[in-house]
C-alpha cells in the first residue's frame, strides 16, 4: 500500500472522530442510551461473574475429586500393606508347621531305623548263640576215643542255614 494512501485514510479516520465527538457535544449524551449501556455492562458484569463462579465450583469440584482419589490412594496402599504381611504371617505360619511334621517324621523315622537295627542285632545274636551252642554240644572232648574212628569223626550237625538279611534305610535332611 502507498504512503499516500495511508496517510489519506488516516485522514479520513481523524476527520470520521472528530464530527462523532462534535455530534456528541452539540446534543449531549442521551440518558436511555446512558441506561441502556449501564444495564448491559451490569448485564456483562453479571455474565462475567456466573462464569467465574462456574469456574469456581468447576475447579473446586476438580480439586476436592484429586483429594479424594488421593485419600482413596492411600487407603488402597493401606490395604496392600496389610494383605501382603498377612500373607507374610500365613506363609510363615505354614512354613513353620511343615518343619514340625518333618521333624516328627524324621524322628520317626530315625526310631524304627534304630528299632530295626535293635531287632536285627538281636536275631543275630540269638542266631549266633544258638550255632555256638550247637557247636558246644558236637565238640569232641581232647582226652575222649568215643567218637573216633579210624581218625574221622561221625557225627553230622544239621543247622538251618538261614542268612540274617540287613536292610537299612538312612534319611538325610
Amino acid at each position: 500500500m502507498p504512503h499516500a494512501l495511508r496517510f489519506t485514510s488516516y485522514r479520513i479516520q481523524l476527520w470520521i472522530l472528530l464530527v462523532l465527538c462534535f455530534i456528541w457535544l452539540k446534543f449531549g449524551p442521551d440518558e436511555d442510551a446512558l441506561e441502556r449501556e449501564r444495564q448491559r455492562k451490569l448485564l456483562l458484569a453479571q455474565l462475567c461473574h456466573k462464569k467465574r463462579v462456574k469456574a469456581a465450583g468447576q475447579i473446586q469440584a476438580w480439586w476436592r475429586g484429586v483429594l479424594v482419589r488421593r485419600t482413596l490412594l492411600v487407603a488402597a496402599l493401606r490395604a496392600w500393606m496389610i494383605q501382603c504381611w498377612w500373607r507374610t504371617l500365613v506363609q510363615r505360619r505354614i512354613r513353620q508347621r511343615q518343619q514340625a511334621l518333618l521333624r516328627t517324621y524324621v524322628i520317626q523315622e530315625q526310631a524304627a531305623v534304630k528299632l530295626q537295627a535293635c531287632i536285627r542285632m538281636w536275631q543275630c545274636r540269638q542266631r549266633y548263640c544258638q550255632m555256638c551252642n550247637a557247636l558246644c554240644l558236637f565238640q569232641v572232648p581232647e582226652g575222649s576215643l568215643a567218637f573216633q574212628t579210624d581218625g574221622f569223626l561221625q557225627v553230622q550237625c544239621a543247622i538251618p542255614s538261614k542268612h540274617p538279611e540287613f536292610h537299612i534305610e538312612i534319611l538325610s535332611i
